[in-house]
């Protein structure tokens, strides 16, 4: 049984153009589930209909079977954390952590044990008197986090909460929302644009494109087999051929012969291989091979990054190994069965 599902939600900002058109959505209890995408792509839209803060033209939205379509923002009993923290200046971290059980007119001696009990668990107990202003990027957030959570809300919706710390911090944080989500069993949407910090805490991705899921899979299986260009553009893979099948798993791409592991019904396809998983070989084979000068050359640190011109197209390869060649050199390159896709 799913506990969260949107199913056919449309939203328009202007009654013409739709930016969600016809979303569907299912989460299982206790899943951290990330909207991953560009910006416009939707993903913050499809938060804030979950929120409550935008209503939908079309479609409904249930949690634990609840039909939650219409009710308001401040019953729904969700905890929000946004990318700018939003925490009360004023207050100290003990008081912006009850603010919410405050306003649901908890008795003093819940509130106290409830908040004390989650300052703990975030690592927040020793910074309790102290002003936001007082305090790290990184112990705020973990301070919104608290805030979030302390009222144990049915939800934990996370927009882009840490697009504002640094990079050491972001890997971090990322951690500790990890550890905290599973430890708490709560079910959560995770809002970003970062693929890596995506794929790095979430049971399961939605990548959105103009208000569309394109695939919804676990990070594993969309890393590996992503179903369309977009989606394959968008974690990573750089090399697109248009291909020509002529049997179960082998294609043609100017008359250059590719089998492949992959199975695909049509005809003509797209297909694409991360620079990574290029091979530079010694000597050209009858299949999977081609072979051209280098025209670009790229140090990226730990290896360098050679754009090929060839007869099927650019080919990018990253290679590190103790070879190092110039442009104008000339390179064969391998693309094995097992690491092309075809989308």
């Amino acid at each position: 049984m799913e506990y969260v599902s949107l199913k056919d939600i449309c939203v328009s900002y202007d009654g013409k153009t739709n930016i969600l058109e016809g979303l569907n959505l299912e989460m299982k209890e206790g899943e951290l589930v990330s909207l991953l995408g560009p910006s416009g792509c939707g993903k913050t839209t499809t938060l804030r209909v979950i929120a409550g803060y935008i209503d939908t033209k079309d479609g409904e939205f249930f949690v634990d079977q609840e039909n939650f379509t219409k009710v308001p923002v401040h019953k729904r009993n969700f905890g929000i954390v946004f990318q700018s923290y939003a925490l009360f200046p004023h207050l100290t971290v003990k008081e912006n952590v009850a603010f919410g059980l405050k306003m649901r007119k908890i008795k003093k001696e819940v509130i106290d044990q409830k908040v004390d009990e989650m300052l703990e668990i975030c690592g927040l107990s020793e910074y309790k008197d102290r002003l936001p202003k007082q305090m790290s990027g990184g112990q705020r957030q973990r301070v919104a986090l608290a805030r979030a959570l302390v009222i144990e809300p049915k939800l934990l919706l996370l927009d882009e909460p840490l697009s504002n710390l640094d990079a050491k911090l972001r890997v971090q944080m990322r951690v500790e929302i990890k550890r905290l989500q599973k430890r708490l069993g709560i079910t959560t949407v995770f809002v970003t644009h970062d693929q890596e910090e995506c794929f790095s805490i979430s049971d399961r991705v939605a990548v959105m494109n103009n208000g569309v899921i394109e695939q919804y899979d676990t990070p594993e299986e969309i890393y590996a087999h992503p179903k369309t260009e977009f989606v394959a553009r968008f974690i990573g893979f750089e090399n697109f051929i248009d291909v020509q099948k002529k049997d179960t798993h082998t294609y043609v791409a100017n008359d250059v012969i590719f089998h492949v592991d992959e199975e695909k019904e049509q005809t003509y396809a797209k297909m694409t291989i991360r620079p990574d998983d290029v091979e530079i070989v010694k000597e050209i084979s009858d299949i999977n091979c081609v072979s051209d000068i280098v025209q670009v050359r790229t140090f990226l640190g730990k290896s360098y990054q050679y754009e090929v011109k060839t007869h099927i197209g650019i080919i990018i390869v990253n290679d590190d190994s103790n070879d190092i060649y110039d442009t104008n050199d000339t390179l064969v390159l391998h693309l094995p069965a097992n690491k092309i896709v075809l989308v």
